[in-house]
């Protein structure tokens, strides 16, 4: 591999933990230059939030993150706090609202947070080069970087390649075959935040409900999510859902509780002596078409009157814990982010540098830390790409 063009940081990807550290490094008059296959920057802030980009969380803490060290993520949030990405944001005079659940968002568009970060690699001259191909890297007295561009060489080189997550947006491998080129661990990769199929049983009682949100309460593991369950035609979606599948292993079932704020066997009990079918009485609580499919793969519909109160008690306990096996999550084409990663054992938390390999970095999604649902992956793209921007 050839000599190549000298720059004192090197990173591989222009999307939010790329460009974070590119500011910060350029920050500290470090000569950066940004490589992505991709023609724009920000492929994945383009299309956060549904284009408006939940850049951050009010709440972030280390309990909303999974990982196998739920211990690792603490030291880059510490530093790099929700209040941290508020005043870049509003130093760039960019309108933004917060939601349920200290959600941040652009009140425009996820434009503009795309705008603010190429406006500050300009400031700090850094230089970004798009369409550019990563072929080959080598490791020497310097990391060598060889492109369809042209070679670079470098002595900090920092990985922020994404996950496997939207192939669509040109997602890739890159950054684990990276890693294990290296001799780092890889906790292997899965769909994380990704809706759920059913199997074959449900999905033919239940593709009719497609549609139909339900608020619900989802546990997965030891971990209970409260909000929307959405019906489609081919399994479980919505937050409750997506949250979940952060948790779930394959063979695993989910449990639903479906009145999650009524005490549904009382509510039996003080209408003992009426004469109201059960999936009419259900109707009261959840959507009809929803109450009648339920009924009739769970229950005998019968009036109540005609109900033991073992059975009774049998169907408010299905209520409250529907069991539902999923076959598996839909993949890869629909999550919004990529579990495990390189390993964190392998990784200075305060850093983000390979412990063996002095002067390689890797943050955000490449990195086995996956936030949950409600800006905390951006926010660990910002944190990430910060620490490792103190450093690089």
């Amino acid at each position: 591999m050839s000599e190549g063009t000298k720059k004192e940081v090197i990173i591989i990807g222009a999307g939010a933990s790329g460009l974070l550290c590119a500011i910060e490094c350029g920050k500290r008059g470090r000569a950066v230059l940004v490589l992505d296959h991709a023609a724009r920057t920000g492929s994945k802030i383009r299309i956060s939030g549904g284009g408006r980009c939940n850049f951050t969380n009010r709440n972030v803490t280390p309990g909303h993150y999974f990982s196998r060290n739920s211990h690792f993520c603490k030291s880059a949030l510490a530093r790099f706090t929700p209040r941290d990405v508020l005043d870049l944001v509003e130093k760039h005079h960019i309108a933004y609202h917060e939601k349920e659940a200290g959600q941040f968002f652009c009140v425009k568009s996820s434009a503009d947070i795309i705008t603010l970060l190429e406006a500050e690699c300009a400031r700090f001259g850094v230089e970004i080069r798009l369409k550019c191909r990563v072929t080959d890297i080598g490791h020497g007295r310097n990391f060598m970087v060889a492109t369809d561009q042209g070679a670079f060489r470098t002595e900090s080189l920092v990985i922020a390649t994404g996950g496997l997550s939207y192939p669509g947006l040109g997602a890739s491998g890159l950054g684990h075959a990276i890693g294990k080129q290296f001799g780092l661990k890889v906790v292997p990769p899965r769909p994380g935040l990704v809706p759920f199929l059913f199997a074959a049983r449900d999905q033919k009682v239940f593709q009719e409900l497609a549609g139909i949100s339900l608020d619900t309460a989802v546990s997965c593991g030891a971990k209970r999510f409260r909000g929307n369950l959405l019906f489609t035609h081919r399994g479980l979606s919505g937050p409750v859902a997506l949250q979940a599948s952060l948790y779930w292993t394959p063979g695993e079932p989910l449990t639903i509780d479906l009145l999650p704020d009524t005490d549904i066997l009382g509510e039996f009990i003080s209408r003992r002596r009426s004469k109201i079918e059960m999936r009419n009485l259900l109707a009261a609580y959840l959507p009809k078409r929803f109450a009648e499919a339920w009924c009739g793969q769970m229950t005998i519909s019968k009036p109540l009157d005609q109900t033991s109160d073992r059975e009774l008690k049998a169907i408010a306990d299905g209520l409250h814990a529907w069991k539902v096996l999923p076959k598996r999550t839909e993949g890869y084409d629909t999550a919004e982010v990529t579990a495990g990663g390189v390993d964190t054992d392998e990784l200075s938390s305060k850093t983000m540098e390979a412990k063996k390999v002095p002067g390689l970095y890797f943050i955000g999604e490449v990195v086995d830390v996956t936030g949950e649902l409600g800006g905390y992956n951006l926010h660990w793209a910002w944190a990430s790409g910060f620490a490792a921007g103190q450093n690089a």
